[in-house]
């Protein structure tokens, strides 16, 4: 299958997101913020990146804008849960402007999660 990446600080939602993914059979590595996420990014070469929004050292928006930069045809699957101060369909939204290939809100479900991994890889 797949390699990839999942980048998220909830670390209880990281390893379901992990297992998830592995029972899939997809190859897996994660990171819990963007910093180093993109040290992941650079060792593992992923062919899909799932990406929280919000998280701590370098939010989710950052690390797009930086993979994008260098990589601008990766795939990347932007999910956010939102907080009090900022919805979660305002995150997503600026992840889309962004140009991910699909976005999730959180919770989801696991056929929502294969529906954005098929569109995201095509």
């Amino acid at each position: 299958m797949s390699r990839i990446l999942v980048v998220e600080d909830d670390q209880q939602f990281r390893l379901m997101l992990e297992q998830m993914l592995i029972q899939d059979r997809h190859q897996v590595a994660t990171a819990s913020n963007g910093v180093d996420g993109l040290k992941s990014y650079q060792q593992n070469h992923p062919d899909l990146i799932i990406t929280d929004i919000l998280m701590p050292e370098k939010d989710g928006i950052e690390f797009i804008i930086e993979i994008q930069k260098n990589n601008p045809q990766s795939r990347i699957i932007a999910i956010s849960g939102g907080r009090r101060s900022v919805s979660a369909e305002f995150n997503l939204k600026s992840a889309e402007l962004l140009g991910v290939s699909a976005s999730l809100i959180k919770p989801f479900s696991r056929s929502d999660l294969r529906d954005a991994i098929q569109k995201a890889l095509g």
